[in-house]
């Protein structure tokens, strides 16, 4: 079997896992956004701190990141209001970093937990309960998906000059331009399916996502390439790790988030995008 066919068939058993979870909604949800949140700071924490005789250890900080991380999670499962979630990523976050400076250690510790809680707290707080927050996570879904297949198929047929050839080889400007008009033709497709009035609003809101999507992307490579690894973790067949996987996904549910949070509210975000 090719890679290509692995990771196809890995990305469909996947997709329908996750879309059957958004369907649901719930604590079902809040469940996946935790289990991101967590498999993300795990991945970030293996490839980020030293290793003793090649096993991973706990780092300077001992175990209190994860102690943070999974007080967070178990937050994120009780569905606290968002601002309260939102208070604790920056307190968290706050302490990790202030920690890490008087031990004199990296804030490698901080930024992950950060990161991860935010992933998981965006897509959260962006499927809530209603039909508003089903369209917004389908919206997010059809806009980051449509991106990587476009961009991964423009790249390799048409090529040309590298995107960031220092982070990321593989990718190509042309594959970037591909996946931004497939992640907005995907958006207006799904925000027209679900009835959405707004469409030249969310044409905007889909070419943002597509842009963050891809930096969220060349974001995880770096940072694996800074640590020397080729990918974040193994446990997705022909994809790696959970940040490999998600890395452009999170990346816009926060953007998203964030637009929803500006133009409603921080618990009810996909209302403002979304309206009955």
């Amino acid at each position: 079997m090719s890679n290509l066919q692995l990771r196809t068939i890995s990305a469909i058993v996947l997709a329908a896992a996750v879309l059957a979870l958004t369907w649901a909604g719930g604590m079902p949800f809040r469940l996946l956004s935790a289990g991101i949140t967590l498999g993300i700071f795990y991945e970030w924490s293996r490839m980020s701190r030293p290793k003793a005789d090649g096993v991973w250890t706990a780092g300077q900080l001992g175990f209190i990141p994860e102690a943070l991380i999974l007080v967070f999670a178990l937050a994120l499962l009780t569905g606290v209001p968002g601002i309260v979630l939102i208070s604790m990523v920056v307190l968290f976050t706050v302490v990790l970093w202030f920690l890490s400076r008087i031990r004199d250690a990296g804030a490698w510790d901080a930024a992950g937990f950060g990161y991860a809680a935010l992933s998981g707290l965006s897509l959260a707080l962006l499927r809530g309960g209603d039909s508003a927050g089903l369209s917004a996570i389908l919206f997010l879904f059809a806009v980051v998906w449509a991106t990587d297949i476009f961009a991964y198929f423009v790249g390799r047929k048409v090529g040309g000059p590298k995107l960031a050839p220092s982070i990321s080889p593989g990718k190509t400007r042309s594959g970037a331009l591909g996946g931004a008009i497939g992640g907005v033709v995907a958006g207006l497709l799904l925000a027209t399916a679900v009835g959405a009035g707004n469409l030249v609003a969310l044409a905007g809101v889909a070419f943002l996502l597509s842009v963050i999507s891809q930096a969220g992307d060349l974001f995880e490579s770096w940072v694996k390439r800074k640590h020397g690894y080729k990918d974040s973790g193994s446990i997705i067949p022909g994809h790696g790790g959970v940040m490999d996987r998600v890395d452009g996904l999170v990346a816009a549910a926060f953007a998203l988030y964030v637009i929803g949070w500006l133009s409603g509210s921080a618990d009810h975000p996909a209302q403002a995008l979304f309206p009955a």
